[in-house]
């Protein structure tokens, strides 16, 4: 059974920090596509999604909530992005998780106890005090804390990192975007297309709008 404890976090923090220098940024060489009908068919745990069913451009990011690079993404990048191409229906977004480590599995777990209308919410407020949370000395308790805002009690809290069928749903979805080929976050698909890094608003245009 799934049993994330202090020892658990602990050593899942200091693998954060070694996994996060290891990551790269933005990658434009090499790129490959996946077959479209595969990737976007629903995970386990259902997607998470924003932007129009029928938008011509579908953006598929994996994502660690303990990477670094997928917090400078969402603290630099995503609004924009957001703003941009999916308020305005030329783009559906789809989030999937890809956790690196314990802390990482621990917040996507939060993000998809929490209410279903407040997931992006919950994301965005621990991609933007991650460094805070993440080098807390209790960082448990430090995940706890940013998990109150959303309704989270101590009961709650622990009931959702005891689910193990939300955990074994995870493993599946990083399952299936290790076969998709991701070996780091961020990763994205654009339509099908690979793309590694934290992407910048320019990087996504240049990708993009040859598609629209």
């Amino acid at each position: 059974m799934l049993k994330i404890d202090r020892r658990t976090f602990v050593a899942g923090a200091a693998a954060s920090a070694v996994g996060a220098f290891a990551l790269l940024p933005a990658a434009w060489g090499q790129q490959q596509t996946v077959n479209v009908d595969d990737l976007h068919a629903p995970g386990p745990l259902g997607e998470k999604v924003l932007g129009p069913a029928d938008a011509p451009v579908t953006v598929v990011e994996y994502a660690s909530m303990s990477c670094p690079h997928c917090a400078h993404f969402d603290a630099a990048t995503f609004d924009d992005f957001r703003l941009k191409y999916v308020d305005s229906g030329k783009v559906r977004y789809i989030f999937r998780e890809f956790p690196l480590n314990a802390p990482a599995y621990a917040v996507a777990m939060v993000a998809r106890c929490a209410p279903a209308d407040r997931f992006f919410e919950v994301v965005h407020s621990y991609f933007r005090s991650q460094e805070e949370w993440l080098s807390a000395q209790d960082l448990r308790g430090a995940i706890m804390e940013k998990a109150k805002p959303f309704g989270f009690t101590e009961q709650t809290f622990e009931a959702c990192l005891s689910n193990q069928a939300l955990f074994e749903g995870l493993n599946t979805i990083k399952e299936r975007g290790a076969a998709f080929g991701v070996q780091a976050t961020p990763t994205f698909f654009i339509n099908g297309q690979k793309m590694e890094g934290a992407l910048s608003l320019a990087d996504l245009e240049r990708a993009i709008d040859p598609l629209l």
